[in-house]
């Protein structure tokens, strides 16, 4: 609901603060006194064109800030996503600033927010209904919703099946779209399937080959180098074997002198070093000796493994992984007709129960939309729409255009006079006949939701009397359910209100203000004479106000 509306330097408004409370609160003024300029300013709050032509001459900038109550549902979800932080329980503010010069900025609980999230939140938030409103009612895309909440319609069962039976299709496409791709591979498959399994790749066997490909290169490269070794160490004239002869020769003199004692000993020691090191060569020598041949099987092996990775641009490690998901293509493609017969069974299955839910759907609506011709028809005549006729229509649309929503489209269709053929609610000519229709429509929905906020523009032009009276009349049973705004010319509108707005130009010489102040009784009474009699009040139009407030 609407709570407050600041506006400062709009048109011809400088400044100005309102409060509005809950109920039907009329709006009234003499012609030119600036009604439209407040429904313009909250337009804008709500996303509407930002031109600087709203700006009040002389000022910088216009501003206007909207108070809501704390939002909820799906206005709080909308707000959520929009990354818009609002604290449970406390008031939504909506602010627009245009600048003289050119540009707007918009903002949600002193939050940035751009023209379109407001223009998403307006709806959700008011309604707003006049001569030339092309939105709201006259909008057939939101017809459907209207006569769903109207007759407690739930389409929830076939949105769920229609969920299921687009999943099953999307299955169904996949797999044939896959066997159509496998199809005009199965020779390539095959033939990769049976080269790959013959390979049998291993995962880290690529690694494990280069290891050993790389300590027989190595082996192989240092034999030649052992061999060498082998000959300055071992053999007769090898350097162990000297040594050792020269220890046999100093064994027989080496008391002659301890210096010799001394080379002895230092002789045996390099013998015994010497043996650990020709120890230590064997071991080598076992550890690096390598088979050619095996050398040869490892490269052999090695390269292939890397030349099928290649052929398939994979890694060497993933032709194990590689192998598996050809093989299983191969065997979808090879069980492929049993597969699709089975998923199009899913699909029909899931179609039927779809076909179910949406004919349900369907049937419920076409009850629902009788109801609510008898509903509209019932508020015609006192409106003074005795000709007029009312129908909603719920046609079957292509099955292209099915969706969760059901097999059906909705549309409000009159005809306003006898004889003349049905057309959409947008197409009447009258002005004045179209906000009665709107009237009458919402009187019929008014159970059943919509924004919390309506406002009705001049609805009452054009008629009086009686259809004025049933105009105030209806308009005071819909304030039963939700907050109304009206703009009014009408008396027994007025009279209606519970809380009554006057609109009113002031000038002093040189600057023209346009002002609102909330009445008192008196103040009230005076008001609405002023609108029975014109320009002069009478006694007779002040008795005749009286009356109509009495008996509002």
């Amino acid at each position: 609901m609407l709570t407050a509306l600041s506006i400062r330097d709009v048109v011809l408004i400088e400044a100005l603060d309102l409060e509005f409370g809950a109920g039907l609160d009329v709006l009234t003024g003499e012609t030119g006194a600036g009604k439209s300029i407040l429904l313009d300013a909250l337009g804008l709050a709500l996303g509407g064109r930002g031109e600087t032509g709203l700006v009040r001459h002389g000022a910088t900038q216009a501003v206007v800030t909207a108070t809501f109550d704390s939002p909820t549902g799906p206005l709080a979800a909308l707000l959520d996503d929009n990354g818009v932080e609002v604290e449970p329980g406390e008031p939504l503010l909506v602010r627009r600033i245009v600048k003289a010069d050119g540009g707007s900025r918009g903002f949600v609980n002193n939050q940035p927010a751009g023209a379109a999230l407001l223009r998403e939140m307006a709806p959700m938030l008011v309604e707003i209904h006049g001569q030339h409103d092309d939105r709201g009612l006259l909008n057939p895309r939101g017809h459907r919703a209207l006569l769903d909440a109207f007759g407690r319609v739930d389409p929830g069962d076939t949105a769920k099946a229609w969920a299921t039976y687009r999943a099953a299709e999307t299955r169904l496409a996949a797999a044939q779209a896959e066997i159509e791709t496998a199809a005009r591979d199965r020779e390539w498959l095959e033939h990769a399937v049976g080269e790959l399994t013959a390979l049998a790749a291993e995962p880290g066997e690529e690694e494990t080959l280069a290891d050993k490909r790389r300590g027989m290169q190595r082996a192989e490269k240092i034999a030649d180098e052992l061999a060498a070794i082998d000959d300055y160490l071992e053999g007769s004239n090898g350097g162990l074997s000297q040594l050792r002869q020269a220890a046999r020769v100093l064994e027989r003199i080496a008391e002659d002198h301890p210096a010799l004692g001394e080379a002895l000993a230092a002789i045996d020691r390099a013998v015994i070093e010497a043996s650990a090191a020709e120890e230590q060569l064997a071991d080598a020598r076992r550890a690096l000796a390598f088979d050619p041949r095996a050398l040869e099987e490892d490269e052999a092996r090695l390269f292939e493994l890397r030349g099928m990775a290649r052929k398939h641009r994979v890694q060497p490690d993933d032709l194990a992984a590689l192998t598996e998901e050809l093989r299983t293509r191969l065997e979808r493609l090879e069980a492929g007709e049993d597969g699709i017969a089975l998923l199009e069974t899913a699909v029909a299955a899931a179609r039927a129960d779809y076909d179910a839910a949406a004919d349900t759907l369907t049937q419920r609506r076409h009850a629902a939309a009788e109801r609510l011709d008898a509903a509209v028809a019932g508020e015609l005549a006192p409106l003074k729409l005795d000709a007029a006729r009312f129908r909603t229509v719920v046609a079957t649309v292509d099955a292209g255009s099915w969706s969760s929503h059901g097999k059906d489209r909705v549309e409000f269709e009159i005809a306003t006079n006898p004889g003349a053929p049905f057309a959409p609610l947008a197409k009447i000519a009258s002005g004045g006949e179209l906000s009665r229709f709107i009237l009458a429509l919402k009187v019929a929905l008014a159970e059943e939701g919509g924004a919390a906020t309506m406002i009705f523009d001049e609805i009452d032009r054009g008629v009086g009397g009686a259809v004025a009276s049933a105009i105030g009349e209806r308009l005071a049973r819909l304030a039963e359910h939700t907050q109304l705004l009206v703009v009014t010319h009408s008396p027994q509108v007025a009279a209606r209100g519970a809380e009554h707005l006057l609109i009113a130009k002031s000038h002093d010489g040189t600057v023209t203000r346009t002002g609102v102040r909330v009445l008192g009784e008196a103040e009230r009474r005076e008001e609405i004479a002023r609108m029975l009699s014109g320009a002069t009040v009478t006694d007779e139009a002040r008795a005749q106000a009286e009356r109509l407030l009495e008996t509002a």
